[in-house]
């Protein structure tokens, strides 16, 4: 697996599969087709986590926890500058102190934003660390800087890089004639959304420890992506990939924001060289808000005409989106893909700022255009008087590009409306927006979901049997708080007739197996067929030694409990553990290999969902409560109903914060960010969080694997926004088109439908 490969894998995930755009892992023979419906004992069923105890105990060994002997603190020093020249800097005075083992210089030249990290120290303990950064003297010359989406557009604005402007377009598209289009309409509505800067906050702020053996390097690491980070750290470092090892165990969060390599990680692999010393750095919380990513801002400016029977004839997207630093998020797949429409246009474009660079955050740019886009399905449906969920279905499609493309290889959209319109109870719904009276009002709003979450085609895994029967599966994914080492033991224990409790899984680590980054609901898709693969192997294996000991043909054989035996004979039976007695099993024999097979040709893969949403508003407060989320998704065959269902609670109760509360302020006059905490930038807590009920299309995808499995990491995340502001407007009659909806913009939107 080369690099450029692990680099894309984001990419892999939310990309249309099509001849266009090449075939992913075409050099990777196609996946068989996926196994048909049948009883399994464990995949589908509710399994508990194989590591909950552990967790819930406080015993499983996060990044923090580790000590090694002889460990340091490294601690950054940041630029209190958006933007400056570097006039001098002087580490004396760090250098000098007692405890101090070694001194970084990280920037020259210039800083480009407030949180940069300027040098580092790494020390005997917290509190030498923290006097050392106080006593490194910069002196900073500040520069002209922009940290505001619409002062960084104006003309005169500074500019963020010498070789660019601010506002750079990176991605059009056009299909059909949409002048002809909005021709053939009755109705044309054009309309603008907002979206916020949203920051990741983890429960485990990003960390890493790293310690030298000579030559060799092994980093601890709080990530997404261990080949990935040992590959880029590598290559940081100028020096081979294979002295470079990087072990991530257990992770409190990441949401996107450890998908990559970190500067700290980097930092703390310089300074361990330095000091001959382990050094660990954890990132404070105003660190995380700063210099680790978020999701960019989005101003979304569409347009669409449709006729009175339903159908949309033209729509157009042009969508402004800043990730500070880095390139803001395309909101077009969405606008793109999910309803039918011959003529469409897109421009995304990006507005560069003095600000932390963005990383992609649980379904990059699908969040912040599916609030804009099915936000403005339902004005649009309001506009010829039709029922939203009807107006949906008049516009259904089973090709992607809005019906003009290739085939989805399965898509169970409409079935997620029929579940989740019945659970809802839609037929309550208001039958106009913002029909009823009284200060309190009710509503019911829907959207619609769209994600990739194919896999990755070459992720691998090994399965061992030991002499004494044990069963160990091992690859180098990682498990990032959803359930993988038990979705792995799970498809390694029906295939070889055990608990999933007998499996000894071992992830976590670059040694083993290649795996992809775990975000754009990559992992499931990956890793499982790979698991899958090997343990059919294993198991075909078991019985081929079971039939030359047992003298019975090997495809009469089954595995359970432990044992192989010929159910129309139960004497002829045998424990794995007396397998191998009596023999010297040579390693080929005792080690299976698996892989994630290729995605055959002339397909769409994506998954597919629809939340529906009651509220109630408070029409002098302006305050939203969601009242009950029924999310309705379609990801294949459900490997684990029980991890899956939690995947669910926690992207619906992840969008509910955002929609309602969360944004990045920063003071436009000095650049420095208002609210890097917990305090100050809001979450939703427990009594924000609704009855959730999660439903699943248990279908299976003929195609994308041997399991027929889609990605589920994504999905809950990306509909619930907009549905949350369809069901405000269906209550109040007024929408409310930008997100996080506070109070004030819910009594000005109010105020502004009383007066007018």
């Amino acid at each position: 697996m080369d690099t450029k490969r692990h680099i894309d894998d984001w990419e892999i995930s939310s990309r249309l599969f099509d001849e266009e755009t090449g075939e992913i892992g075409a050099d990777i023979p196609p996946a068989p087709p996926a196994e048909e419906p049948q009883d399994f004992k464990h995949i589908g069923a509710r399994t508990p986590r194989i590591d909950g105890r552990k967790i819930v105990t406080g015993s499983a060994p996060y990044t923090q926890d580790i000590k090694l002997r002889g460990m340091l603190i490294g601690k950054i020093l940041r630029s209190p500058h958006a933007k400056a020249e570097i006039v001098s800097v002087d580490l004396s005075g760090a250098k000098s102190l007692k405890g101090i083992k070694a001194v970084l210089q990280l920037a020259e030249g210039k800083v480009d934003f407030a949180g940069q990290q300027v040098a580092a120290v790494a020390a005997v303990d917290e509190n030498t660390a923290e006097e050392a950064l106080r006593l490194i003297r910069v002196e900073y010359k500040p520069l002209p800087f922009v940290v505001q989406e619409g002062r960084a557009m104006a003309d005169d604005a500074p500019q963020v890089y010498d070789d660019r402007p601010n506002v750079q377009p990176y991605r059009d598209y056009k299909r059909g004639d949409v002048e002809a289009g909005f021709k053939q309409a009755d109705v044309v509505l054009e309309r603008t959304y907002k979206t916020s800067v949203e920051i990741h906050h983890p429960a485990e702020t990003h960390s890493s420890i790293a310690k030298w053996e000579g030559d060799r390097l092994t980093v601890w690491d709080s990530t997404q992506a261990v080949h990935s980070v040992r590959n880029a750290l590598a290559s940081a470092l100028q020096m081979p990939f294979s002295r470079v090892k990087v072990i991530k165990q257990y992770m409190g969060g990441g949401f996107g924001s450890k998908l990559a390599l970190s500067n700290q990680t980097v930092v703390a692999a310089k300074l361990a060289r330095i000091s001959g010393h382990p050094v660990k750095i954890i990132l404070s919380r105003k660190d995380n808000s700063l210099c680790v990513g978020n999701r960019p801002s989005t101003v979304q400016k569409m347009k669409g005409g449709v006729k009175k029977d339903g159908t949309i004839t033209a729509l157009t997207l042009v969508n402004h989106t800043s990730g500070g630093l880095r390139r803001g998020d395309s909101c077009s797949i969405p606008f793109m893909e999910v309803y039918r429409c011959e003529n469409c246009t897109v421009d995304d474009i990006t507005v560069y700022m003095n600000t932390g660079a963005s990383r992609p955050t649980r379904a990059p740019g699908h969040t912040q255009g599916t609030f804009g886009y099915d936000g403005f399905m339902d004005e649009l449906a309001a506009a010829i008087d039709m029922d939203p969920l009807e107006f949906r279905r008049k516009n259904y499609t089973e090709n992607n590009l809005g019906g003009t493309g290739i085939p989805y290889s399965s898509k169970g959209l409409n079935q997620c409306y029929d579940l989740g319109a019945e659970a809802i109870g839609w037929e309550r719904r208001n039958r106009r927006p913002g029909e009823g009276s009284g200060k309190i009002r009710r509503g019911l709003g829907m959207a619609t979901q769209i994600w990739g979450g194919a896999g990755v085609p070459g992720t691998l895994a090994d399965l061992m049997i030991y002499p004494d029967g044990s069963v160990e599966i091992k690859c180098g994914t990682q498990d990032i708080g959803c359930g993988t080492r038990t979705h792995m033991a799970v498809v390694a224990a029906e295939a070889l007739g055990l608990d999933p409790r007998d499996i000894t899984v071992k992830l976590g680590d670059s040694d083993y197996p290649y795996a992809p980054i775990s975000g754009g609901s990559l992992t499931t898709p990956s890793v499982a067929p790979a698991v899958r693969d090997a343990a059919l192997k294993a198991a075909e294996a078991l019985k081929r030694i079971a039939a030359q000991k047992l003298e019975v043909p090997a495809e009469s054989l089954v595995l359970a409990d432990g044992k192989v035996f010929d159910p129309d004979n139960q004497e002829k039976t045998i424990a794995y553990s007396e397998l191998f007695q009596g023999q010297e099993r040579p390693r080929r024999e005792t080690v299976f290999h698996g892989e994630r097979k290729g995605l055959p040709p002339g397909y769409a893969y994506n998954s597919f969902g629809a939340h529906f949403v009651e509220v109630e508003v408070d029409t002098e407060t302006g305050r939203i409560r969601v009242l009950k989320v029924v999310a309705a998704h379609e990801v294949g065959r459900i490997i684990n109903r029980q991890t899956a269902e939690s995947q669910v609670v926690g992207g619906v109760t992840q969008g509910i914060s955002a929609t309602l509360f969360e944004q990045r302020i920063i003071d436009g006059t000095i650049g420095s960010l208002v609210n890097p905490n917990l305090r100050d930038y809001k979450i939703a807590t427990s009594l924000d969080v609704p009855e959730i009920i999660p439903i699943f299309v248990d279908m299976v995808d003929p195609r994308i694997n041997i399991l027929g499995t889609k990605g589920l990491g994504e999905p809950p995340r990306i509909p619930i926004s907009a549905a949350i502001g369809n069901a405000v407007y269906n209550a109040i009659g007024v929408p409310i088109r930008e997100i996080p909806m506070t109070p004030d913009r819910v009594l000005s939107a109010w105020n502004q439908k009383e007066v007018g």
